[in-house]
Protein backbone atom coordinates (compact mmCIF):
# COMPACT_ATOMS: atom_id res chain seq x y z
CA UNK A 1 0.00 0.00 0.00
CA UNK A 2 1.47 2.91 -1.00
CA UNK A 3 0.90 6.38 0.72
CA UNK A 4 0.33 9.84 -1.51
CA UNK A 5 2.09 12.85 -1.58
CA UNK A 6 -0.50 15.40 -0.33
CA UNK A 7 -1.65 13.02 2.91
CA UNK A 8 1.93 12.45 4.24
CA UNK A 9 2.70 16.27 4.27
CA UNK A 10 -0.20 16.75 5.84
CA UNK A 11 0.43 14.62 8.58
CA UNK A 12 4.21 15.91 9.00
CA UNK A 13 3.26 19.24 9.22
CA UNK A 14 0.33 18.39 11.75
CA UNK A 15 3.10 16.39 13.73
CA UNK A 16 5.50 19.45 13.68
CA UNK A 17 2.96 22.15 14.57
CA UNK A 18 1.97 19.94 17.74
CA UNK A 19 5.66 19.56 18.65
CA UNK A 20 6.78 23.06 17.78
CA UNK A 21 4.43 25.28 19.36
CA UNK A 22 5.51 28.97 19.41
CA UNK A 23 9.22 27.55 18.53
CA UNK A 24 12.07 25.40 19.29
CA UNK A 25 12.95 28.12 21.96
CA UNK A 26 16.15 26.21 22.83
CA UNK A 27 17.33 25.66 19.86
CA UNK A 28 16.91 29.51 18.94
CA UNK A 29 18.63 30.62 21.86
CA UNK A 30 22.13 28.37 21.33
CA UNK A 31 21.98 27.74 18.39
CA UNK A 32 23.92 29.99 15.36
CA UNK A 33 21.99 30.04 12.46
CA UNK A 34 25.08 29.24 10.58
CA UNK A 35 26.03 26.46 12.20
CA UNK A 36 25.98 23.34 9.56
CA UNK A 37 26.03 19.65 11.01
CA UNK A 38 25.96 16.48 9.89
CA UNK A 39 24.02 13.15 11.33
CA UNK A 40 23.35 9.63 11.45
CA UNK A 41 19.88 8.31 12.00
CA UNK A 42 20.64 4.50 13.20
CA UNK A 43 19.09 1.47 14.30
CA UNK A 44 20.03 0.81 17.82
CA UNK A 45 18.27 -2.83 17.89
CA UNK A 46 17.44 -5.31 15.01
CA UNK A 47 14.10 -4.66 12.62
CA UNK A 48 12.06 -4.18 9.91
CA UNK A 49 12.34 -0.80 8.75
CA UNK A 50 8.90 1.40 7.35
CA UNK A 51 8.42 5.55 7.81
CA UNK A 52 11.80 6.76 6.23
CA UNK A 53 9.67 8.68 3.61
CA UNK A 54 8.09 10.45 7.18
CA UNK A 55 11.68 11.07 8.41
CA UNK A 56 12.69 12.60 5.24
CA UNK A 57 9.54 15.40 4.58
CA UNK A 58 9.64 15.83 8.41
CA UNK A 59 13.41 17.88 7.92
CA UNK A 60 12.56 18.83 4.51
CA UNK A 61 9.34 20.89 5.63
CA UNK A 62 11.95 22.71 8.11
CA UNK A 63 14.72 23.67 6.12
CA UNK A 64 15.12 22.50 1.89
CA UNK A 65 18.80 22.96 2.54
CA UNK A 66 19.06 19.23 4.47
CA UNK A 67 20.53 17.33 2.48
CA UNK A 68 19.78 13.70 3.19
CA UNK A 69 21.15 10.27 1.88
CA UNK A 70 19.35 6.93 2.75
CA UNK A 71 21.31 3.79 3.88
CA UNK A 72 18.13 1.40 4.43
CA UNK A 73 14.71 1.22 2.44
CA UNK A 74 10.93 0.66 3.69
CA UNK A 75 10.79 -3.18 4.40
CA UNK A 76 13.94 -3.91 4.92
CA UNK A 77 15.61 -5.98 7.42
CA UNK A 78 18.19 -4.08 9.13
CA UNK A 79 20.40 -5.77 12.08
CA UNK A 80 21.56 -3.01 15.21
CA UNK A 81 23.62 -0.02 14.39
CA UNK A 82 22.77 -0.12 10.75
CA UNK A 83 22.49 3.49 9.39
CA UNK A 84 19.14 4.73 7.92
CA UNK A 85 19.44 7.83 6.86
CA UNK A 86 22.55 10.29 7.07
CA UNK A 87 21.97 14.17 7.01
CA UNK A 88 24.15 17.53 6.67
CA UNK A 89 22.61 20.57 6.04
CA UNK A 90 21.88 23.30 8.49
CA UNK A 91 21.88 22.56 12.72
CA UNK A 92 18.64 24.06 13.88
CA UNK A 93 16.69 22.71 11.63
CA UNK A 94 17.72 19.27 12.25
CA UNK A 95 17.70 19.50 15.68
CA UNK A 96 13.91 20.65 15.53
CA UNK A 97 12.92 18.06 13.57
CA UNK A 98 14.57 15.27 15.39
CA UNK A 99 11.90 14.66 17.56
CA UNK A 100 8.95 14.57 15.22
CA UNK A 101 11.39 12.25 12.48
CA UNK A 102 12.33 10.10 15.06
CA UNK A 103 8.60 9.53 16.20
CA UNK A 104 7.32 8.49 12.98
CA UNK A 105 10.02 6.03 12.07
CA UNK A 106 10.43 4.85 15.63
CA UNK A 107 6.58 3.72 15.63
CA UNK A 108 6.20 2.70 12.12
CA UNK A 109 9.52 0.50 12.40
CA UNK A 110 7.64 -0.86 15.38
CA UNK A 111 4.67 -1.95 13.35
CA UNK A 112 6.91 -3.44 10.56
CA UNK A 113 8.95 -5.47 12.91
CA UNK A 114 5.90 -7.23 14.45
CA UNK A 115 4.50 -7.83 11.68
CA UNK A 116 7.17 -9.52 10.27
CA UNK A 117 7.73 -11.46 13.30
CA UNK A 118 4.06 -13.05 12.44
CA UNK A 119 4.65 -13.42 8.94
CA UNK A 120 7.58 -15.62 9.74
CA UNK A 121 5.57 -17.31 12.30
CA UNK A 122 3.35 -18.86 9.25
CA UNK A 123 6.05 -19.32 7.28
CA UNK A 124 5.12 -22.22 5.20
CA UNK A 125 1.39 -22.18 5.60
CA UNK A 126 -1.27 -21.01 3.49
CA UNK A 127 -2.50 -18.33 6.12
CA UNK A 128 -2.03 -14.52 5.27
CA UNK A 129 -1.63 -12.17 8.20
CA UNK A 130 -4.20 -9.48 8.58
CA UNK A 131 -3.89 -6.20 10.05
CA UNK A 132 -7.41 -4.65 11.67
CA UNK A 133 -9.29 -1.54 11.69
CA UNK A 134 -7.59 -1.13 15.60
CA UNK A 135 -5.37 1.60 14.75
CA UNK A 136 -4.31 4.75 16.42
CA UNK A 137 -6.91 7.69 15.30
CA UNK A 138 -5.86 9.18 12.08
CA UNK A 139 -2.51 7.35 11.65
CA UNK A 140 -4.48 4.45 10.25
CA UNK A 141 -2.74 4.73 6.53
CA UNK A 142 0.38 5.29 8.20
CA UNK A 143 0.29 2.01 10.32
CA UNK A 144 -1.52 -0.28 7.41
CA UNK A 145 1.50 0.98 5.42
CA UNK A 146 4.18 0.06 8.01
CA UNK A 147 2.12 -3.51 8.43
CA UNK A 148 2.83 -3.69 4.66
CA UNK A 149 6.08 -3.33 5.12
CA UNK A 150 6.33 -5.87 7.73
CA UNK A 151 4.84 -8.67 5.24
CA UNK A 152 1.23 -8.48 6.21
CA UNK A 153 -2.01 -8.06 4.28
CA UNK A 154 -4.19 -4.72 4.76
CA UNK A 155 -7.84 -5.75 5.99
CA UNK A 156 -10.72 -3.31 5.83
CA UNK A 157 -9.08 0.47 5.24
CA UNK A 158 -12.25 1.93 6.20
CA UNK A 159 -15.61 0.86 6.63
CA UNK A 160 -16.99 0.98 2.48
CA UNK A 161 -14.13 -1.13 1.52
CA UNK A 162 -15.91 -4.62 2.82
CA UNK A 163 -19.70 -5.69 4.20
CA UNK A 164 -18.68 -7.31 7.62
CA UNK A 165 -21.44 -8.91 9.11
CA UNK A 166 -20.80 -9.13 13.07
CA UNK A 167 -22.29 -10.21 15.99
CA UNK A 168 -24.02 -7.44 16.77
CA UNK A 169 -25.35 -7.05 13.50
CA UNK A 170 -26.70 -10.18 13.94
CA UNK A 171 -27.74 -9.88 17.20
CA UNK A 172 -29.35 -6.61 15.99
CA UNK A 173 -31.41 -9.07 13.45
CA UNK A 174 -32.25 -11.94 15.63
CA UNK A 175 -36.10 -10.74 16.67
CA UNK A 176 -36.89 -10.66 12.76
CA UNK A 177 -35.83 -13.99 11.84
CA UNK A 178 -34.35 -17.41 13.45
CA UNK A 179 -31.65 -17.47 10.84
CA UNK A 180 -30.34 -13.86 11.51
CA UNK A 181 -27.35 -14.49 9.40
CA UNK A 182 -28.66 -15.32 6.16
CA UNK A 183 -31.30 -12.40 6.56
CA UNK A 184 -28.11 -10.46 6.38
CA UNK A 185 -26.62 -11.80 3.53
CA UNK A 186 -29.93 -11.49 1.45
CA UNK A 187 -30.14 -7.97 2.51
CA UNK A 188 -26.41 -7.15 1.75
CA UNK A 189 -26.71 -8.94 -1.38
CA UNK A 190 -29.68 -6.81 -1.93
CA UNK A 191 -28.54 -3.44 -1.22
CA UNK A 192 -25.03 -4.07 -3.28
CA UNK A 193 -23.79 -7.01 -5.58
CA UNK A 194 -20.94 -6.37 -6.03
CA UNK A 195 -19.36 -6.06 -2.78
CA UNK A 196 -17.52 -9.34 -1.08
CA UNK A 197 -19.78 -9.96 2.05
CA UNK A 198 -17.68 -11.39 5.28
CA UNK A 199 -19.66 -12.80 8.25
CA UNK A 200 -18.23 -13.16 11.82
CA UNK A 201 -19.07 -16.69 13.52
CA UNK A 202 -18.86 -17.63 17.03
CA UNK A 203 -19.84 -21.70 16.48
CA UNK A 204 -19.86 -23.58 13.97
CA UNK A 205 -24.25 -23.35 13.22
CA UNK A 206 -23.19 -20.18 12.47
CA UNK A 207 -20.28 -21.51 10.45
CA UNK A 208 -22.96 -23.52 8.67
CA UNK A 209 -25.62 -20.70 8.12
CA UNK A 210 -23.11 -17.94 6.93
CA UNK A 211 -21.44 -20.57 3.97
CA UNK A 212 -25.13 -21.85 2.79
CA UNK A 213 -26.04 -18.00 2.67
CA UNK A 214 -23.22 -17.54 -0.08
CA UNK A 215 -20.78 -15.59 2.48
CA UNK A 216 -17.76 -14.94 0.36
CA UNK A 217 -15.72 -14.91 4.03
CA UNK A 218 -16.71 -16.24 7.24
CA UNK A 219 -14.60 -14.53 10.28
CA UNK A 220 -14.28 -17.79 13.07
CA UNK A 221 -14.09 -15.33 15.71
CA UNK A 222 -12.24 -16.53 19.17
CA UNK A 223 -12.67 -20.63 18.24
CA UNK A 224 -10.37 -23.13 19.69
CA UNK A 225 -7.56 -24.52 17.38
CA UNK A 226 -10.51 -27.68 17.03
CA UNK A 227 -12.97 -25.70 16.39
CA UNK A 228 -10.96 -23.99 13.67
CA UNK A 229 -10.24 -27.53 12.00
CA UNK A 230 -13.88 -28.47 12.11
CA UNK A 231 -14.72 -25.05 10.99
CA UNK A 232 -12.36 -25.15 7.51
CA UNK A 233 -13.61 -29.06 6.92
CA UNK A 234 -17.44 -27.44 7.07
CA UNK A 235 -16.52 -24.81 4.72
CA UNK A 236 -14.66 -27.18 2.28
CA UNK A 237 -13.10 -24.16 0.54
CA UNK A 238 -16.83 -22.51 -0.16
CA UNK A 239 -15.56 -19.27 1.10
CA UNK A 240 -12.38 -18.47 2.68
CA UNK A 241 -11.66 -18.37 5.99
CA UNK A 242 -10.36 -15.64 8.83
CA UNK A 243 -9.60 -16.51 12.58
CA UNK A 244 -9.39 -14.00 14.63
CA UNK A 245 -9.69 -13.31 18.49
CA UNK A 246 -6.26 -13.49 20.76
CA UNK A 247 -4.07 -14.45 18.21
CA UNK A 248 -0.57 -13.99 19.29
CA UNK A 249 2.98 -14.94 18.42
CA UNK A 250 2.92 -18.37 20.91
CA UNK A 251 -0.09 -19.57 18.95
CA UNK A 252 0.09 -18.13 15.28
CA UNK A 253 1.58 -21.08 13.89
CA UNK A 254 -1.00 -23.50 15.41
CA UNK A 255 -3.96 -21.62 14.20
CA UNK A 256 -2.15 -21.14 10.58
CA UNK A 257 -1.83 -24.73 10.78
CA UNK A 258 -5.24 -25.88 10.79
CA UNK A 259 -5.49 -24.51 7.09
CA UNK A 260 -7.35 -21.17 7.28
CA UNK A 261 -6.46 -18.78 5.05
CA UNK A 262 -6.48 -15.69 6.77
CA UNK A 263 -5.16 -14.39 10.52
CA UNK A 264 -6.19 -11.69 11.42
CA UNK A 265 -4.44 -9.81 14.19
CA UNK A 266 -4.92 -6.25 16.10
CA UNK A 267 -2.05 -6.66 18.02
CA UNK A 268 0.10 -5.85 15.12
CA UNK A 269 -1.26 -1.92 15.68
CA UNK A 270 -2.61 -1.98 18.72
CA UNK A 271 0.14 -3.02 20.51
CA UNK A 272 3.39 -2.87 18.62
CA UNK A 273 6.40 -0.98 20.50
CA UNK A 274 8.03 1.55 19.32
CA UNK A 275 11.41 0.31 18.26
CA UNK A 276 15.33 1.72 19.27
CA UNK A 277 16.73 4.53 16.86
CA UNK A 278 18.90 7.15 17.44
CA UNK A 279 20.03 10.28 15.77
CA UNK A 280 23.91 10.97 16.30
CA UNK A 281 25.48 14.13 15.47
CA UNK A 282 28.89 13.51 14.15
CA UNK A 283 31.37 14.45 17.12
CA UNK A 284 33.12 17.60 16.65
CA UNK A 285 30.94 17.72 13.17
CA UNK A 286 28.94 20.96 14.07
CA UNK A 287 30.53 23.89 12.13
CA UNK A 288 29.14 27.54 11.65
CA UNK A 289 29.91 29.38 8.33
CA UNK A 290 30.86 33.32 8.82
CA UNK A 291 29.84 33.30 4.22
CA UNK A 292 26.33 32.38 4.99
Amino acid sequence: MALSGEEVIALVRMALKEDLGRGDITTQSIVPATARTTAHMVAREPMTVAGLEMAELTFRELSAAVHITRHATDGEAVERGRKLLVLSGPTGPILTAERVALNFVQRLSGVATLTAQYVAAVKGTQAQILDTRKTTPLLRRLEKYAVACGGGKNHRMSLDDLILIKDNHVAALAGESSKPIQLAVRRARQADAYTKIEVEADTLDQVREAVEAGANIVLLDNMTVGMLKEAVAIVKGRAKTEASGGVNLDSVRSIAETGVDFISVGALTHSARSVDIALDFDEGGTKTNPDV
